[in-house]
């Protein structure tokens, strides 16, 4: 039992499960900024071009009474369909691919930079031995390399 607890303990300091649980307490964070961004910026504007839509309350009744918004329907106990839901998680989900896309993007130009490593020893093009880069002669076969 004690062996199982300092092996928990060990686990736990470890930087990458610190680093998850930073990770997702950013992301909880960054998801309900993104839902706020759709959901009171983006589609109100989109939903006003397209003649006062709120996506948020579009919806397909399966039963055969009639209610004029789903906060009702769901308040009955009514079976809908509700798309307009789904298409606020599709926006939100578009715009966190795109800043995920746009992030790694940025990390991988930064990885590229690095400048190449300088080459200490090249194999001889006749004897395969390996010699140092800025030799001019081989120094096991003698043979001019330069």
């Amino acid at each position: 039992m004690k062996s199982t607890i300092k092996e928990f303990r060990t686990f736990l300091a470890r930087g990458s499960v610190i680093d998850l649980a930073v990770g997702l307490t950013v992301g909880a964070g960054f998801s309900k900024i993104v839902t706020s961004l759709v959901n009171d910026i983006i589609l109100p504007p989109i939903g006003l071009l397209l003649g006062n839509v709120d996506f948020s309350n579009l919806y397909i009744n399966l039963s055969d009474r009639q209610f004029d918004t789903l906060a009702q329907a769901k308040v009955a106990g009514v079976a809908t369909i509700n798309y307009g839901i789904f298409i606020n998680a599709l926006v939100e989900f578009l715009i966190v691919a795109l800043v995920i896309f746009i992030l790694i993007k940025q990390i991988n130009r930064l990885k590229r930079e690095e400048a190449p490593k300088e080459v200490d020893s090249i194999p001889c093009p006749f004897c395969l031995s390996e010699i140092p880069a800025k030799a001019k002669r081989c120094s096991h076969c003698t043979s001019i390399v330069a």
